[in-house]
């Protein structure tokens, strides 16, 4: 867990973080400094990551495996992803699993969280640390899915799949199937 002694340093941490983090987290500066609850911007910081997440399993599976894009978004508004599925189906669509080091940063800042969401007394501090911890995991998620695929799931990713031919969509179907997806589009 990240030391982060007050909003100044959290602001700092994120100020340190690459453009595209600091663009996909765009709002998150004025939730620290308008004297907030630090668990909005907890709570910010996780649906951006799960933004993040079903764009790199959509880009994983429209890029790496050419599968039709439109079908794919589509699925990915009906995909019920948990913790562990979706380290499942991205191990199935990039071929690797995650780092332990990516896990582990986000494991701890989602203990935080959960205590949050259960009604639990969370120090400032605590909830600052899971903040930059979940920025942290932006940053390493996307240079995990930079390597594995060529683009990062976290800012902008415009003509990330390039020229390729896609597969139509009964294939695309067939193929999200077996790499775990539950196809109901």
């Amino acid at each position: 867990m990240a030391e982060v002694a007050n909003y100044k340093a959290l602001l700092k941490c994120y100020e340190d973080k690459p453009v595209q983090v600091r663009e996909h987290f765009a709002h998150l500066p004025k939730l620290i400094g308008e004297d907030l609850p630090y668990e909005i911007a907890l709570a910010y910081a996780f649906l951006k990551i799960e933004q993040a997440q079903n764009r790199a399993l959509y880009g994983g599976v429209v890029k790496v495996h050419r599968c039709n894009a439109e079908f794919a978004r589509r699925l990915m508004n009906f995909q019920h992803l948990t913790r562990d599925g979706f380290k499942e189906v991205f191990r199935n669509v990039f071929g690797k699993p995650l780092k332990d080091a990516t896990n582990v940063k986000l494991a701890v800042a989602e203990k935080t969280r959960d205590k949050v969401i259960h009604g639990k007394d969370v120090g400032a501090s605590e909830l600052r640390a899971a903040v930059a911890d979940v920025l942290e995991y932006a940053d390493m998620l996307n240079s995990e899915v930079h390597e594995a695929a060529g683009f990062r799931p976290v800012g902008n990713m415009r003509g990330f799949k390039g020229r390729a031919d896609s597969l139509d969509k009964r294939t695309t179907k067939w193929l999200m199937r077996g790499l775990g997806f539950g196809v109901k589009a």
